[in-house]
């Protein structure tokens, strides 16, 4: 039908009054709210770590995939980084191999690097690529072991310092971001957290470390971590709580300090900073137990979660970027 026939088919006046038929004012809102965001991230790269209860959960993990595809059809170059703890701990349980961790981290054996290999490689990363592909985008699959992408030394010392032995765990030594770069002209590149040494000896990566130091590489406009928490959370005298939505790096030392960041979430702030420092302009800790967490985190004036800047700079005068009060 041209556009003659269209007109003479269905009259203008139909349209008129109708709600049922017109985008109301709020969904036009939001729209133009996320315009601002669109333009200035356009062509840029966003690293998402992918993990938590959004792996888990069927209807957050298609969440997950819709808002990555979208990322990519607005412009932006996603590039993806995965966990898959649970994943591994099925695959060891159903082998009847016992699962010990050190400090948060596996202890990871030659039969446990074996299992984790397999199963990051050959069923995680590929269930997120066909969740991509479902959803309409271009995705494709790796490891750090494929082109040298992910070069590592095994981990001998833990965060404090301290002499460590916990097997085939590594420490990562260089990202090969021509590798990345190229995949991620067309595709959107999926990554799983095993890495290779000089001798390509293979070694399971903690997927923060991965997709900390693979947005620094890569100088990312974003590094956006999905968790289950929903940020900084900063509690009050009076019993009431907030999340502490905009932290530079000198509040982020100060709530350190003061015991407000404390236990699991230094690790993550800290890698967050470190990024930050690296280059990275902006790093979020955001909870991916909330529906399409990461478009409202990108698309909104007011975000959701913990962002952490080195300077607040907004994209765009009306952003709010929060203070500590």
């Amino acid at each position: 039908m041209d556009k003659k026939d269209f007109t003479e088919a269905i009259p203008v006046a139909d349209y008129v009054g109708s709600a049922k038929d017109v985008a109301t004012p709020i969904k036009a809102e939001i729209l133009i709210e996320a315009l601002p965001y669109i333009q200035s991230l356009a062509g840029k790269t966003i690293v998402i770590k992918y993990g938590g209860n959004a792996m888990i959960n069927e209807t957050l993990r298609n969440n997950v995939m819709q808002d990555i595809t979208l990322l990519r059809f607005v412009g932006m170059r996603p590039v993806v980084v995965h966990g898959g703890g649970p994943d591994i701990s099925n695959m060891l349980d159903q082998l009847a191999i016992p699962s010990r961790f050190e400090n948060g981290l596996r202890v990871t054996d030659a039969q446990t690097i074996g299992v984790a290999q397999m199963t990051l490689v050959g069923k995680t990363n590929k269930s997120i690529v066909a969740g991509l592909q479902r959803n309409g985008a271009e995705a494709i699959g790796v490891s750090g072991i494929d082109g040298g992408l992910i070069r590592c030394r095994r981990l001998k010392r833990d965060a404090d310092g301290n002499p460590i032995d916990i097997g085939y765990v590594g420490e990562i030594t260089s990202i090969n971001t021509d590798l990345i770069n190229m995949l991620s002209e067309k595709y959107i590149p999926v990554i799983a957290p095993i890495g290779v040494d000089h001798e390509e000896q293979s070694y399971n990566i903690n997927a923060d470390t991965v997709a900390a130091e693979v947005a620094a590489a890569l100088k990312a406009e974003k590094l956006i971590m999905l968790t289950d928490v929903p940020g900084v959370i900063k509690n009050h005298p009076d019993g009431s709580s907030e999340v502490l939505y905009t932290l530079v790096e000198s509040e982020v030392k100060q709530l350190i300090a003061e015991g407000t960041i404390s236990g699991g979430m230094i690790p993550k702030v800290m890698g967050c900073l470190e990024t930050v420092n690296a280059g990275v302009n902006r790093a979020h800790i955001i909870d991916g137990r909330i529906p399409h967490s990461i478009v409202l985190e990108i698309f909104t004036n007011s975000g959701i979660g913990t962002m952490i800047m080195k300077h607040r700079r907004p994209y765009h005068p009306g952003e709010i970027l929060h203070q500590i009060q």
